[in-house]
């Protein structure tokens, strides 16, 4: 059983948290009948990204053999059979599009899903070949995922927010070929065809410069006049401190630890990734939800 669960990459389903931060930063996000639908499409995006991981690793089943972690995968292993992972990527196709159906905005979410499905089922099926373009497709998922989220939590994103998204995900998309180019470079192998597109130099470059662009794209967003008065305060740049300390961090691990290979796995095994993230997160809470405590008026 649990490489049938191990096939789903549950671990991955952290990033379909993106969906609940349209309504976090518009001050909404503790509304009941708000977290019941995020929550339902959650889990739709998390079937249908399970599926799509499923039909990835059936078509890399022998490029996931020679690589030294891809390999312990479920199919690459054969320890789960290809007829019955077709089957398992068939009902969560079916069960995620029914989550979405049932949740409020049904057909605006549904059209967002199966963006998100054919995006990626193009992107496993040849674009992920193509250098610079798979990195986009990449970032483009977490971008549909704020938008899916704002529809069903019927909240307005702001476009400092969807910019932030992209370059968050191009930032650690770019962190994760370097680590693959690291592995090419230490085996002679080519563990992605789109490698042929990247060298150290480039990646190093544009890692150092979407860092750049982020945390100057962070500050922008949090004192914007437009983000000051629909929030109703000034004082949200004070959580830069801690979108500045987790990029350093990630840096550091990229370039000192070299271990950049998975963000899922970073966000679950760095301790100071986790602690600031956890005080990023209390300091947006602070600033928007207890905004009219007494003590945080003055």
């Amino acid at each position: 059983m649990k490489y049938y669960i191990k096939l789903l990459r549950p671990k991955d389903w952290a990033k379909n948290l993106f969906l609940f931060v349209p309504s976090f930063f518009a001050g909404s996000f503790f509304v009941p009948s708000k977290i019941g639908v995020l929550i339902e499409g959650f889990f739709a995006f998390c079937f249908f990204a399970s599926s799509i991981y499923i039909i990835n690793d059936y078509r890399d089943i022998e490029d996931d053999r020679k690589h030294p972690k891809k390999s312990k995968r479920p199919l690459a292993s054969g320890k789960v059979k290809k007829n019955a992972a077709v089957i398992i990527c068939i009902l969560l196709i079916v069960i995620g599009t029914g989550l979405a159906y049932l949740s409020d905005h049904s057909f605006q979410f549904l059209f967002i899903l199966g963006i998100y499905f054919f995006m990626n089922l193009a992107y496993s099926m040849g674009i992920k070949n193509i250098a610079i373009l798979d990195i986009l497709i990449l970032a483009a998922g977490f971008v549909l995922r704020v938008k899916a989220g704002a529809i069903i939590a019927e909240v307005d994103t702001t476009d400092w927010l969807i910019v932030m998204t992209f370059l968050l995900s191009l930032f650690m998309a770019i962190a994760k070929r370097r680590d693959d180019m690291l592995l090419k470079l230490s085996t002679g192998t080519d563990m992605r065809k789109s490698m042929s597109g990247y060298n150290l130099d480039f990646l190093n470059t544009m890692l150092g410069l979407f860092s750049a662009i982020l945390i100057v794209a962070y500050i922008n967003y949090t004192v914007s006049p437009i983000t000051m008065a629909r929030l109703r305060t000034y004082r949200l740049y004070y959580s830069s401190l801690f979108v500045i300390a987790g990029v350093m961090r990630y840096l550091q691990i990229t370039f000192v630890q070299k271990e950049s290979g998975s963000p899922t796995e970073i966000l679950y095994k760095d301790r100071f990734i986790q602690i600031t993230l956890v005080l990023w997160i209390l300091s947006i809470y602070t600033i928007l939800y207890l905004r009219d405590v007494t003590i945080f008026k003055k």
